[in-house]
């Protein structure tokens, strides 16, 4: 499956339903910079996930001792290293359509962050990892743990200019550049 580039909400033929029977949508195309879930990071620092849940249940979002042990079993389940416990804050007004929950765990690898909006129904999850780790297993927990009717995702190749490998990454740096100049409709002397 490849990540959702998402700005539309409108299902069509490209939607597909990441957990057969879940209800949830996911389109599935690349933004320019990010990488299908089974080449994950082969060039740049490495991958972010950025989550998007719409449609949970508003009791699974206000649920601060769910999401405090949400996070902290996420980083063993995808090989990551936390490094302190997870911090887990109300904010906002709890009757308020802005108020939710924040939740943050540092991993030795970066981080982990999830925001819920229980008057929206709705969550926002970034996983950061300068190492490769199961985006599929991240996925599940965070379908398990929220119930989403509706998801939007993209797993974003990150730094891709300051890269663990310079070789791959000089290639790829020029194909984005001049695919952009391209696109601009400027001639490549190269």
């Amino acid at each position: 499956m490849r990540a959702p580039a998402g700005a539309s909400t409108k299902p069509s033929s490209l939607w597909k339903d990441p957990w057969p029977g879940s209800g949830a949508l996911s389109r599935p195309a690349l933004p320019a910079a990010a990488a299908p879930v089974g080449r994950i990071c082969e060039v740049g620092f490495g991958p972010h996930l950025v989550f998007d849940g719409y449609g949970c249940p508003a009791r699974r979002l206000g649920d601060l001792g769910r999401l405090y042990a949400l996070l902290d079993r996420l980083p063993d389940q995808i090989k990551m290293t936390k490094i302190m416990p997870p911090y887990v804050f109300r904010h906002g007004s709890p009757d308020g359509v802005a108020g939710g929950l924040s939740g943050f765990v540092l991993i030795a690898e970066s981080h982990i962050s999830i925001h819920t909006f229980p008057g929206r129904h709705f969550v926002n999850v970034d996983v950061f990892s300068c190492e490769n780790f199961d985006v599929e297993a991240v996925l599940a927990a965070l379908k398990r743990a929220f119930a989403p009717r509706r998801v939007e995702w993209k797993l974003l190749d990150r730094g891709r200019e300051f890269p663990k490998n310079i070789g791959p990454s000089r290639t790829a740096v020029l194909q984005d550049r001049v695919a952009l100049v391209r696109e601009m409709g400027l001639e490549v002397s190269r």
